[in-house]
Formats: C-alpha cells, sequence, structure tokens
C-alpha cells in the first residue's frame, strides 16, 4: 500500500478555472489537467524566481518533490501551448490552502476549484 500524499502548501489561486485557446469552445478542445501543487511550484521558481530549496519549504516538502512538478508542471503546459489544449486546474485533498483563500474540491485529478 502507497503511502498518501504530504500535504503542501498552495498560496496561489488561479483567477479562473481554466485557461484556453481564443476563439475555440472549451467543449470542443481536449485539455490538460494541471494539479495545483504543480501550478504553485512553477508559480514559485518560474514567477517569483525562488530556487527549489525555497520553494519547497514554503509548500512543506522536500527539493525532489518540487523538481519533479516542476518538471510535470512544464510538461503539461508546454503540451497545451505546443498542440492548442486547454489547461484545466484541478486541485486535490492534499492541498493545503491559507485560511481565507479559496478551498480546492476533489481528489488529486479529479475535482475543480471551489469557492
Amino acid at each position: 500500500m502507497p503511502r498518501p500524499p504530504k500535504l503542501r502548501w498552495c498560496e496561489g489561486v488561479p483567477a479562473r478555472q481554466a485557461f484556453k485557446p481564443v476563439g475555440v469552445p472549451m467543449a470542443r478542445l481536449e485539455t490538460v489537467n494541471l494539479f495545483l501543487d504543480e501550478l504553485e511550484a512553477l508559480r514559485l521558481c518560474d514567477v517569483l524566481g525562488l530556487d527549489q530549496d525555497g520553494a519547497g519549504q514554503r509548500m512543506g516538502v522536500s527539493r525532489a518533490t518540487v523538481q519533479r512538478l516542476l518538471a510535470t508542471g512544464r510538461a503539461k503546459v508546454a503540451d497545451a501551448l505546443v498542440h492548442g489544449k486547454g489547461i484545466v486546474f484541478t486541485g486535490g485533498d492534499h492541498i493545503r490552502v491559507p485560511p481565507g483563500r479559496h478551498r480546492w474540491g476533489g481528489r488529486r485529478g479529479e475535482g475543480t476549484i471551489g469557492s
């Protein structure tokens, strides 16, 4: 039996539930699920410029976990951009959000952003 995932702090709240190419209805698009912990790792490292150790401390996970999240998140974003896919932000029950922020629903890969 695998170990349950460690809780991860995610402070960055996406403004929307999805991101898509202009002019194509979401129903007609192939989509990629970007998990909130992957998005948080991208935000901390690529937007705020933190190193992987610093991002790991902010998220409450190891540097190796941040490295894996960055690799999978970057691959998904690149796939969506190159192939014209939509990106759907999905949550998980292992995500912790600071008080006063949105609450995320569903299990990893299932639910979408709750409010």
